[in-house]
């Protein structure tokens, strides 16, 4: 008996730089905004058949907020048309966004460890592009989120 095959994609998520933060509140990345914005592309472009056919396997794994990273896993059979669908994502709640994939993996070890990877990269430009030392609650979160990278299974 063969087990029950997935896909791992490792996304970036770009905020758009021009839109206005006076009048909208900043968005928080999370799973679920993620989540939601995916089911409601997938059923846009697919419709219900599409939404229903995916929906068995399609999970956001992790969320990073600070470096806009996150892990997203769906079955082999959808996993692109699970992908055209992130492609076609336009906003996020009010917040227009832009999805790039960065990894696409059968294994959520391989892309735990690309996940890290740029994580890790990302985080140092971060740092340097803030030019002052970050705050203590900055770096323990980017901490947690690199910890709960390293100990992601199922």
């Amino acid at each position: 008996m063969v087990g029950f095959k997935n896909r791992y994609m490792v996304m970036e998520v770009f905020l758009d730089p021009n839109r206005d933060l006076g009048v909208d509140d900043p968005i928080i990345i999370t799973q679920y905004n993620v989540s939601k914005a995916i089911k409601d592309s997938v059923l846009v472009n697919f419709g219900e058949c599409g939404l229903a056919s995916s929906l068995g396997s399609l999970q956001v794994k992790f969320v990073n907020p600070i470096t806009k990273l996150c892990i997203i896993r769906t079955s082999r059979e959808e996993y692109q048309k699970v992908w055209s669908a992130i492609t076609m994502v336009r906003r996020i709640g009010n917040c227009p966004v832009l999805f790039n994939l960065l990894d696409l993996s059968g294994s959520i070890k391989a892309c735990k460890v690309a996940a890290l990877k740029c994580d890790e990269m990302k985080f140092e430009q971060y740092k340097l592009a803030a030019g002052a030392p970050l705050s203590a609650d900055v770096n323990q979160h980017m901490q947690n989120c690199l910890e709960k990278i390293k100990i992601l299974e199922h």
